[in-house]
């Protein structure tokens, strides 16, 4: 459960955020939600695949892990890669909505939330708020313009996902990771690109596919995958330690 509060600079004052990356802080998760506007940095360090979100339908995922609750990129160290996903850095923060004070309206305003039970939010240690003299501080500036794009990201993802399945260009895959121990490791419940599938398209699709800017992001999924060996190497590598 969350605890989730409206931000003012009354009430969460003396509010800090630890921003240091640690299992302790929950980022011990084995995907996050990504975005096409973040593919390019995607790409360059984790596999990109597709997942079935209970609420939002089927969403492009950065892979972490071969496991619940494994993070190959969480280490002793912090997080040891050169991209941080959006849906991992904007913890503890939240997109809240509030109503319109002016009689009649039922318009609603987005508004920076933050769950005050997260284990991110202290006092005592970890980026303030809110200026001595109640002005928001570039870290919380910089944390409110990253919701305002995931915002606009869920509702890209909602096309972007729904173009590639009228084409049929997503299918359910299933992975067999074979480890230098013997062991393995199955992948299952995810979806991935049809490579064959694109080869298939015609220009018109792909003219579409270029003017609603989804064919650069649908490349980058492809080339993600050459990750997924690196990621494996990361596995490796803590079953050697």
């Amino acid at each position: 459960m969350t605890n989730l509060a409206l931000l003012n600079n009354v009430d969460h004052q003396d509010v800090r955020i630890i921003t240091e990356r640690s299992a302790e802080y929950g980022d011990n998760v084995m995907f996050t939600v990504t975005f096409p506007y973040e593919f390019r940095d995607i790409q360059a360090n984790y596999p990109i695949l597709f997942h079935q979100d209970p609420t939002e339908g089927l969403v492009p995922i950065a892979l972490f892990g071969f496991q619940d609750g494994e993070n190959l990129f969480l280490g002793d160290n912090g997080w040891d890669a050169r991209y941080v996903p959006a849906m991992i850095r904007r913890q503890p923060f939240m997109i809240g909505f509030q109503k319109s004070s002016a009689p009649g309206s039922s318009e609603t305003a987005r508004m920076v939330s933050l769950d005050m039970d997260h284990p991110r939010v202290s006092k005592d240690a970890g980026e303030p708020l809110f200026q001595p003299l109640g002005g928001r501080t570039p870290f919380l500036e910089s944390m409110a313009n990253l919701l305002e794009g995931i915002y606009h990201g869920v509702e890209l993802n909602k096309r972007f996902v729904a173009a590639l399945q009228e084409h049929g260009l997503i299918e359910s895959v299933s992975m067999d990771i074979a480890l230098n121990d013997g062991s393995r490791n199955q992948l299952l419940g995810f979806h991935a690109i049809n490579e064959e599938k694109i080869q298939d398209l015609d220009g018109e699709t792909l003219r579409r596919f270029s003017k609603e800017g989804f064919l650069m992001p649908l490349f980058m999924i492809l080339a993600s995958t050459v990750n997924i060996r690196s990621l494996v190497d990361r596995k490796n590598a803590t079953l050697e330690a």
